[in-house]
Formats: structure tokens, C-alpha cells, sequence
């Protein structure tokens, strides 16, 4: 029991254990520095009465047991000294500590918006407050994140859900209807329950590009952008929108499915988002250490200030218009985690007559610090 009562003494009893030591340490060294000199003193004692510079008999000093016997008194009452000033010194620097201990108990159990706010002096303990509050924040925005966008995936899973249901009660409840009517309800549930698979799709390619990248390959970026252009001609042609290729080899690093995941939704958002007779262009170079992308389009003019929410789950620059499916708000935000997972550089820019410029730089090889 007693050892386990010292094996959990406080971080105060033994820093007042350690400061005692050494203020004890230090009165030894002091009473050692004057006690040995004293010891051997032979005092002066003038006899009768000689003249002021006459010194006619030496009689002995302090006598050694009583230079003794004072020293071991004050080495006595140093003990409790040095552990009452071991104690409060050790107190004073842990008060900070005790003050980051409880907030963040606090911060972690019930409110996130709180904060340490360590003010003077500027020590480690303030700059490990000040660490602590920047992580805190970072938490903060995590979790609202995360809130923001469970929400936002239980509303757009329960509206095709919503409508399918309704759709098959409306065909059910009607008594009169035929075969070709039925044949049409189970047309339509197939069309929302593709709307839902593809929402799923995406939202596990979501997950999986904020995991990170598990596996680095060496691939051509230019071949990848062929590959998607392969399957993409066709919904261009009916939406209008021609696109145009300029691609040179350029050798990168990474998961190659998720690089065709971010490649496929910019130019998917870059034909969803644009007009009659508008136009994509893709381009692939190297770049002396890196390969990058650029899939610049036409389109609606963007405010600056719009640009950044866009690459956040969920969001839309505009409402569906004239019943026209225009995505689920994710396809930047998987470019986005994408471009994050390979330590990519994103920059994106409005175009003045209209449409965005996203250019996407990866580096050719494979870094030694990376998995």
C-alpha cells in the first residue's frame, strides 16, 4: 500500500520533493562554506592594557562542539524550510497546468467554444495553452463539420426514399391502373433508386479520399484523364458542351482510382455546371517536380466570394432549375479530399466572361516521409 501511495504521488510532491533537495543542498553548502573557516579562528584577547597595536596573548575561538551543535540546529530547522519553500515553488508553476487540466476537462465533456486563454508570461506551459486552443478549435470545425454533414446526407438519402414511397403508394392505391402504368411507376422507382446509388457512390468516395491514401503508384495523369474523357463524350454531345483535350505525359504519384474519381467530377461539374454551345477544356503537363491538371469551363459568372463554399459538402452555387438534375453538391468536395489525401495544391479561379479554372498539381514521385 505505501508503495503504491508514493508510486501515485502528485507531480507537486515530487517537484516539492526535488526543490526541498536542492535548497537543502544548498544550506549544507553554505554551512560547510563558513562552519570549516570558524573552526579555526584563534580570536584575538588583549592582556592589561597594551597599546592599541600591542597583542600580547591569542585565546581560542568558537570551540568545535558547539560549531557542531549550532550546525546541526540549523540544518534541523532547514528541513521543513526547504520542503515549505519546495512545496509553494512547485505550486506556483503548476497553477497553469492545474488551470489547462480543468478547462480542458471542461471543453471535452461539455462546451467546445471554451478556451484556455493563458495570458502572461509566455512560457512553455502558455505555449502549450495556446497549442491546446488552436487544437480545440480545429475540433470545433471538425465537429460541426461532421454535424453539418450528417445532416445534409440524411436529407438528400430520405428525398429520393420519400419519393420512391410515394411513388409506389400512388400506383398501388389506384385501382384502375394498368399495365402500362405500373410498368411506368417501376420505371420511375428505378431511376430514383439509381438517383440513390450514385448519392451512395459518392458519398463513399467521400469517405474513402478522407481516409487518405493507403497506396502510392507511379502512373501517367494524362492517360487517367483519357480513360474518363472516354466515357464523358456522350453527355457532353447532349448537353452542348464541347470538350477539348490538350494532354502531354506527366508522371504522378498516388491511388489511381481516386485521382480518376477527382478527374471525373471536375469535368462532370465542369459539363453539369455550364450552357448551349459552352465548352471544357483539359489540359495535362509536367511542370518541372510536378504534373498538373487544369479543367478550365464556360459557364455562369461566379462570385469570388462563392468559390470556397463550393468545395464543401452539399453545397450548391443554385437551386435545380427547369427540373434539371445538377448533382448533390459533392463532386468539388471529393476533389477537394482527393487533392488533400495526395498533399496536392489546389487553386481555383472564376473566369470573368463565366465558368472556373481548377488547377490541380501533384508531385511526380513518391516522397520518402509517405507511406
Amino acid at each position: 500500500m505505501t508503495f503504491q501511495r508514493l508510486a501515485r504521488r502528485s507531480l507537486q510532491t515530487r517537484l516539492a520533493l526535488a526543490y526541498a533537495a536542492g535548497f537543502y543542498a544548498a544550506g549544507l553548502f553554505v554551512l560547510a562554506l563558513v562552519a570549516v573557516p570558524l573552526a579555526n579562528i584563534d580570536a584575538a584577547i588583549p592582556k592589561g592594557r597594551p597599546s592599541a597595536r600591542a597583542i600580547t596573548q591569542t585565546g581560542p575561538g568558537i570551540s568545535l562542539p558547539q560549531l557542531l551543535a549550532g550546525s546541526a540546529v540549523a540544518l534541523i530547522v532547514l528541513i521543513p524550510v526547504a520542503l515549505a519553500l519546495g512545496w509553494f515553488v512547485a505550486g506556483r508553476f503548476l497553477r497553469p497546468l492545474r488551470a489547462i487540466t480543468a478547462t480542458a476537462r471542461i471543453i471535452s465533456s461539455e462546451d467546445l467554444h471554451r478556451r484556455l486563454d493563458l495570458g502572461e508570461p509566455a512560457d512553455e506551459l502558455t505555449e502549450l495553452g495556446h497549442t491546446l486552443d488552436d487544437l480545440f478549435a480545429r475540433l470545433q470545425a471538425s465537429f460541426d463539420a461532421q454535424r453539418h454533414f450528417v445532416a445534409n446526407a440524411s436529407h438528400e438519402l430520405r428525398t429520393p426514399l420519400a419519393g420512391l414511397r410515394t411513388l409506389l403508394e400512388v400506383a398501388l392505391a389506384d385501382p384502375d391502373a394498368d399495365a402500362d402504368a405500373l410498368r411506368t411507376a417501376c420505371q420511375e422507382a428505378l431511376a430514383l433508386g439509381e438517383h440513390q446509388e450514385r448519392l451512395v457512390e459518392a458519398l463513399l468516395t467521400l469517405a474513402t479520399s478522407d481516409r487518405g491514401v493507403a497506396r502510392w503508384d507511379i502512373f501517367d495523369l494524362a492517360r487517367v484523364v483519357e480513360g474518363v474523357l472516354a466515357t464523358r463524350r456522350g453527355p457532353a454531345t447532349e448537353a452542348g458542351v464541347d470538350l477539348v483535350e490538350h494532354l502531354t505525359p506527366a508522371a504522378t504519384a498516388g491511388d489511381a482510382r481516386l485521382i480518376e474519381s477527382l478527374v471525373a467530377n471536375l469535368i462532370d461539374n465542369a459539363i453539369r455546371h455550364n450552357h448551349a454551345d459552352g465548352h471544357v477544356k483539359i489540359t495535362t503537363q509536367a511542370s518541372g517536380t510536378q504534373a498538373v491538371l487544369t479543367v478550365t469551363n464556360s459557364g455562369p459568372v461566379i462570385p469570388d466570394g462563392q468559390i470556397q463554399r463550393l468545395f464543401h459538402p452539399f453545397q450548391k452555387l443554385a437551386p435545380d432549375r427547369n427540373g434539371r438534375h445538377r448533382g448533390y453538391g459533392l463532386g468539388l468536395a471529393i476533389v477537394n479530399a482527393v487533392t488533400q489525401a495526395h498533399h496536392a495544391t489546389l487553386t481555383t479561379s472564376a473566369r470573368p466572361e463565366g465558368g472556373l479554372s481548377i488547377t490541380v498539381r501533384f508531385a511526380h514521385r513518391i516522397s520518402s516521409d509517405r507511406p
